[in-house]
């Protein structure tokens, strides 16, 4: 065999093992490209459900917010409207004509007053000379206070175990501490 023969030879396998290492390593880098391809979409996957998840939780945290803000504006309307509700109820009751004011009167000494109790009424309250001829001032025997309180309305009882405050503005506080949610739960049907 003559050298020449024998370098082609050599040759010839060193091409064949070079084909074949180039081959091998090329299925390599395939295999290592498809596993990160791979590792990158679920990457990618992962990370893209994460984002829906915080985006979802941001959604859902600010309509919780909004939800809490139309609450707590629908409870300030409603609670301005009985505001003006009992505005207007003590507007109402300041304003009363003499046979509705003295009735009222009556009925709240009739109630509240106790023997000897002594009234002090608002300085707006212009029946004052009428409450005398009450039945219910003779029997109790009250007594009105030349002082006169700056209320709106109603009247003050001091007596020897108690004093109580039947201003108009107390009497209608009473009232709405009450009645208010029935008259929410009334006015507001929701």
């Amino acid at each position: 065999m003559n050298t020449q023969k024998v370098v082609e030879r050599i040759l010839s396998d060193a091409e064949r093992e070079a084909q074949a290492i180039i081959l091998e390593a090329e299925e390599k880098a395939s295999k290592i490209i498809a596993q990160a391809n791979l590792r990158a979409e679920n990457n990618l996957k992962e990370t893209q459900d994460e984002i829906a998840d915080k985006a979802r939780s941001v959604k859902d945290r600010r309509a919780a917010q909004a939800r809490l803000e139309c609450a707590k504006i629908q409870l300030a309307e409603r609670r301005r409207v009985l505001d003006e509700i009992y505005a207007s109820a003590l507007n109402r009751l300041v304003c009363l004509d003499k046979a509705d004011a003295l009735a009222l009167t009556e009925k709240l000494l009739e109630r509240y007053a106790e023997t000897g109790d002594e009234i002090v009424f608002a300085e707006t309250f212009p029946f004052v000379e009428e409450v005398c001829t009450l039945p219910v001032y003779e029997r109790k025997k009250l007594v009105i206070s030349a002082k006169r309180l700056p209320i709106l309305g109603g009247m003050r009882l001091v007596g020897e175990k108690s004093d109580r405050d039947l201003s108009f503005g107390a009497l209608l506080d009473a009232d709405k501490e009450k009645y208010q949610s029935a008259l929410a739960r009334k006015l507001f049907k929701a």
